[in-house]
């Protein structure tokens, strides 16, 4: 099933509007020299401006900046404007007084976009022109490239971290896909730093590797952690009503490839607690949530959470990743491919198979079935392997074709990286468990993989979504200040 249609259906939360900070530079001292200058070059900025434009992102654009005072005010209202990323667009030289300001006002990430504006000069019509002085002019609306070094000289004397496109303003595929990637990335930290993630139960006894500073996660990520309890879940469970379970039973039976085996008592049970578990997320207005519980004790509670497998499928696909066995740090990654659209289901790997050379990956408990290989099947267990309960349970592949793995890791030092790796989902015999499963293949072959992987020390799970998108995953480690780690 797209992704398209079932990721519209709830959002817990409003996705905040990325706000896109842009100006172009100039010299003051140019503009009574050379007529039609300043016009032509507030053209490439303006030309600039309708490319960055698209849904959901609001363009702050103050002008083209040509002495230190209009800098000084740009900085200002840039600051004031509260806007998540800067693209200085050199049109022309400037002088490097007239970019500092603008950026430390600021204070927001600055990418500097060298854009030529056509492909190369007409050297034969430009040498033609006769008069120097327009000639001049014409040379000046080609130079931007002239000022880049005296830019980037400064701002690494100043300690301003800065990044480059390089490339044309029209007819440069490889250049604006770059500056793409650059507005998604500041769009997905946007939406990490405001995001509420629910925190429900506790970890998996034991289970060291997963066990996370949630300090840490706030301080790279920002966000806030809402603990959320299972009797809260198990209160609201308790005024579903008969008529809300049949319509969500009906909903199983569109979205999942329901076994003839699956007792219609156990869809029931099921569709009780994903009505309780969207309310919870709609109370909470939670973006994304971690959870385990063993629930032995009380009835009602392990009730709940034997039957929490569907409905928090259904949240994962709808755009609130649940990450089970508590993980915090997958759950992060999680949301993050979720939000780069690639989908973000939970997985670990498990197995190698040597006569095909690809990894076997999944995991038991809920997945992302809007990146699925077909329709998600699901199938009842008598036992949940490990954990307290029996119910049903899903079974999906990750749709074939490149995909992208993704794990936070926690570093020894006390940090947070990105450990990314890019491979191709492949068909092949999958183990028919109620569980995903997906065969996984990699340039650098299983053995090199898992041994590369390894080395980073990430916990056992990570995130598998669809496409090749490690150069956004790298660009939001730029824009956050986490290290990536790409291993192929």
């Amino acid at each position: 099933m797209p992704m398209t249609k079932m990721s519209t259906k709830m959002r817990a939360n409003t996705d905040p509007t990325t706000k896109i900070g842009l100006f172009g530079i100039g010299l003051d001292a140019y503009w009574p020299q050379f007529k039609g200058l300043k016009k032509r070059l507030e053209g490439y900025l303006g030309e600039v401006e309708k490319k960055l434009k698209r849904p959901g992102i609001e363009i702050v654009n103050v002008g083209l900046v040509a002495t230190p005072e209009k800098a000084f005010a740009a900085g200002h209202r840039l600051r004031q404007a509260d806007v998540d990323l800067i693209f200085l667009h050199v049109t022309t030289y400037a002088l490097s007084s007239t970019v500092l300001p603008v950026v430390q006002r600021a204070r927001v990430p600055v990418i500097i976009l060298n854009l030529s504006p056509e492909p190369a000069i007409d050297y034969a019509a430009f040498n033609k022109m006769g008069d120097r002085t327009k000639m001049t002019g014409e040379w000046l609306a080609h130079c931007g490239a002239c000022p880049v070094p005296e830019i980037a000289n400064v701002f690494n004397r100043s300690r301003i971290e800065f990044h480059q496109v390089t490339g044309r303003l029209h007819d440069d595929p490889e250049c604006w896909n770059e500056v793409d990637a650059w507005i998604d990335a500041a769009r997905v930290s946007g939406i990490m730093f405001h995001n509420r993630l629910g925190l429900m139960g506790h970890y998996y006894n034991g289970m060291l590797d997963i066990y996370s500073d949630l300090t840490l996660q706030c301080a790279h990520f920002g966000g806030h952690m809402e603990i959320v309890e299972v009797d809260e879940l198990a209160a609201l469970r308790r005024t579903v009503t008969r008529r809300q379970i049949a319509s969500r039973v009906a909903e199983f039976h569109e979205i999942f490839d329901i076994q003839p085996e699956c007792p219609q008592t156990e869809l029931e049970r099921a569709a009780r607690t994903s009505v309780a578990l969207d309310r919870l997320v709609r109370e909470h207005a939670l973006g994304s949530m971690a959870y385990y519980y063993m629930g032995t004790g009380v009835d009602e509670n392990e009730d709940v959470i034997s039957s929490i497998i569907l409905g928090n499928s259904l949240l994962t696909a709808r755009g609130i990743p649940i990450a089970g066995e508590y993980e915090v740090k997958n759950v992060q990654a999680m949301k993050i491919l979720d939000n780069f659209g690639v989908g973000g289901s939970f997985t670990e790997y498990y197995a190698l198979d040597w006569n095909d050379d690809v990894v076997l990956m999944g995991h038991d408990g809920p997945g992302h079935i809007a990146i699925a290989e077909g329709k998600t099947k699901v199938r009842p267990l008598d036992v949940y392997h490990g954990k307290v309960g029996r119910g049903l349970s899903v079974e999906m592949s990750v749709r074939h074709g490149p995909v992208t793995l993704l794990s936070v890791v926690e570093t020894g030092d006390g940090r947070l990286k990105f450990l990314v790796a890019e491979g191709e989902s492949v068909d092949g015999p999958i183990l028919e468990i109620g569980n995903t499963n997906s065969r996984y293949k990699f340039a650098i072959g299983a053995r090199n993989f898992v041994n590369n992987w390894n080395g980073h020390g990430p916990a056992h799970h990570c995130a598998v979504g669809i496409g090749h998108i490690s150069h956004k995953i790298e660009k939001l480690g730029m824009l956050i200040g986490m290290e990536t780690v790409k291993i192929c």
